[in-house]
């Protein structure tokens, strides 16, 4: 293996929309800095390809089936660390932004921008730096200035709870969720308790509620 090809940057990009997960990835190829090691189409499957291949830097969007783009930086960056964690989305909101850090991502970046500044946020990551476009940018200085804290949307949900959370939302029943998760009726309808009990709702209707508010939908 030669020099230039052991600087290559290993890339993940996951997006559930094929046709922007490709426009990505073809961006990237054409720098000729990358390899683009692997893709997904939902949270889960993203988690899953980067534990099996170890990318320099996931590059993740935000609103995604199966598990949430949120919950998945999370769990890509307890299990991996080293790899940098850039969030591509549609979503210009404060609200989004400080989650995301909290959760692990280096950057952030919104799609309308990222034919010119995809490259730039890339080699940010790559010299350990951060890289925000401008509204995350004034998110973050928001933050800092008036010292506010965003919690946990998913306050203190275990990761199994989470993955509840996300089935209850997309309208599963316990016996669907059951399934899915390879549990008893029993525990799925257990964790629902719990979740219910821990986010300070009424029901099923009010979870959904609360994961609109909080931004969590898929």
């Amino acid at each position: 293996m030669n020099v230039e090809t052991r600087k290559t940057l290993r890339i993940l990009v996951a997006d559930d929309h094929t046709i922007v997960r490709q426009g990505v990835i073809s961006l990237l190829e054409e720098s000729g800095e990358v390899t683009v090691v692997a893709e997904a189409g939902d949270g889960m499957e993203a988690v899953e390809k980067a534990l099996e291949t170890r990318p320099d830097i996931a590059i993740l969007d935000l609103t995604m089936p199966r598990l949430n783009g949120l919950e998945a930086v999370r769990r890509i960056h307890d299990e991996l660390p080293d790899t940098r964690i850039l969030v591509l989305t549609v979503h210009e909101e404060d609200e989004y932004v400080i989650p995301i850090v909290r959760a692990g991502a280096s950057g952030y970046l919104v799609k309308d921008a990222a034919v010119k500044e995809l490259m730039s946020a890339v080699r940010a990551l790559k010299r350990g730096q951060a890289y925000f476009g401008p509204q995350a940018s004034r998110a973050l200085a928001d933050q800092y200035r008036h010292g506010k804290e965003s919690g946990d949307p998913y306050g203190a949900l275990t990761p199994r709870e989470r993955e509840v959370f996300h089935q209850l939302t997309e309208g599963k029943t316990s016996k669907e969720i059951a399934r899915s998760l390879e549990i008893s009726v029993k525990t799925a309808e257990n964790h629902r308790a719990r979740i219910i009990d821990k986010l300070g709702v009424q029901n099923t209707a009010g979870l959904v509620r609360y994961a609109a508010r909080m931004g969590l939908l898929s």
